[in-house]
């Protein structure tokens, strides 16, 4: 099987982050300016980082399309991706440079322009993520296990960049306040229930007081990287759990944590959106949560008690 190199202008564009990265952390250092109550540099550093984590990480999916024109396909998919997310990155660094908020402000005519950019940016991002996960689940030449990860991490990682989008629509405040000044210098937010800028975890900015949309995006977009990671340590552990040892157990316990992932994303934008802070969660989403938890342990206890034993592996396998 021949195996194909990682898509350039995602490697290419790693590479931009891994520099941006530095520069980041040296502004959150050295610049002493903070915008809606963080950082100014901290938006960007967030962004270097999940980009980091994100870009490699689909430059190996493509590489494991086989088909010519199913790779063509997803590469030039890859390749705007990396467009998009270059676009995006200039965006947020310009207005950091410019000491002016990157998401939501519409403020003056270029801060709108420079919003409808990113917000045409990442609808494009994520339709290119589609069109590879589309082509991935066509994909035929994985092992089971690796193939399951990789369409199911895809699928997962779009339903965090859709969170994304909950956030563009002007909230109640915002819409009063227009009603009462004839004014709307944002649109959008990425808290429920509090305004931005309000307290919130440290660097990462998530909201202490009401419900903040980003954690179920973050969450959500970085099942990219753990479904296929859960398929790898399956494969690691192998050679010393006796039943890991076929593809038929390791494929369905990528199903489960594939399944546990999306809960997880789904439940944190839920209490998000009912104007919930992440660690001051109510009796229905410790509920939930807790069913999410025992349903996820029952399932993977179900796959691990039906793993064939000795001879039956091969049996399996074959």
């Amino acid at each position: 099987m021949n195996v194909r190199p990682w898509n350039r202008p995602l490697v290419v564009f790693t590479g931009a982050m891994i520099l941006l990265t530095p520069v980041c952390l040296g502004g959150l250092v050295l610049d002493p300016r903070e915008l809606g109550g963080a950082p100014i540099w901290a938006k960007p550093l967030k962004f270097s980082i999940s980009f980091l984590l994100y870009a490699p990480t689909l430059a190996w999916m493509v590489s494991l399309v086989r088909g010519e024109r199913a790779h063509r396909v997803a590469s030039l998919a890859a390749t705007v991706v990396a467009v998009a997310s270059t676009i995006e990155m200039i965006a947020i660094v310009g207005q950091v440079v410019r000491g002016r908020a990157s998401h939501f402000d519409v403020a003056t005519p270029f801060d709108t322009a420079v919003w409808a950019v990113m917000g045409t940016s990442i609808a494009v991002l994520w339709v290119a993520n589609l069109v590879i996960a589309i082509v991935l689940l066509r994909e035929r030449s994985l092992a089971p296990s690796t193939a399951w990860a990789v369409r199911l991490g895809l699928l997962v990682s779009l339903i965090g960049m859709a969170v994304a989008f909950l956030m563009t629509s002007p909230s109640g405040a915002q819409i009063a306040a227009a009603q009462a000044t004839g004014e709307m210098p944002t649109v959008g937010a990425h808290a429920v229930g509090v305004p931005d800028g309000g307290p919130g975890l440290a660097l990462l900015g998530w909201s202490t007081t009401g419900g903040d949309l980003r954690i179920g995006h973050f969450v959500g977009l970085h099942g990219l990287q753990v479904v296929p990671l859960v398929a790898l340590g399956l494969l690691l552990l192998a050679p010393r759990v006796a039943a890991l040892r076929t593809e038929l157990v390791r494929t369905r316990l990528v199903l489960v944590a594939a399944g546990a992932w999306t809960g997880l994303t789904l439940l944190l934008t839920w209490q998000a959106l009912r104007g919930q802070p992440l660690l001051a969660p109510d009796a229905l989403t410790l509920g939930v949560a807790a069913a999410l938890v025992v349903g996820t342990v029952l399932a993977v206890g179900g796959v691990l008690s039906r793993a064939p034993r000795g001879d039956d592996r091969e049996a399996v396998a074959a």
